[in-house]
C-alpha cells in the first residue's frame, strides 16, 4: 500500500466524508482514491 493511499484510507476510517482537491503531483493518488471511495460511504469529492 502506498503512503498516500494509507493516508486517504485512514481519513475515511476516521470519518472523513468530504474531500476537495485537485489531482496534482504528489497528491494524485489521494484525490483519485478519495474520488472513488467517498461515494461508497455517502461522502463527497469536489474537484
Amino acid at each position: 500500500m502506498l503512503g498516500n493511499i494509507a493516508c486517504a484510507e485512514g481519513a475515511l476510517r476516521a470519518g472523513c466524508r468530504f474531500f476537495a482537491g485537485y489531482p496534482i503531483t504528489p497528491a494524485n493518488e489521494i484525490a483519485h482514491y478519495m474520488s472513488q471511495e467517498l461515494p461508497k460511504v455517502g461522502g463527497y469529492y469536489v474537484q
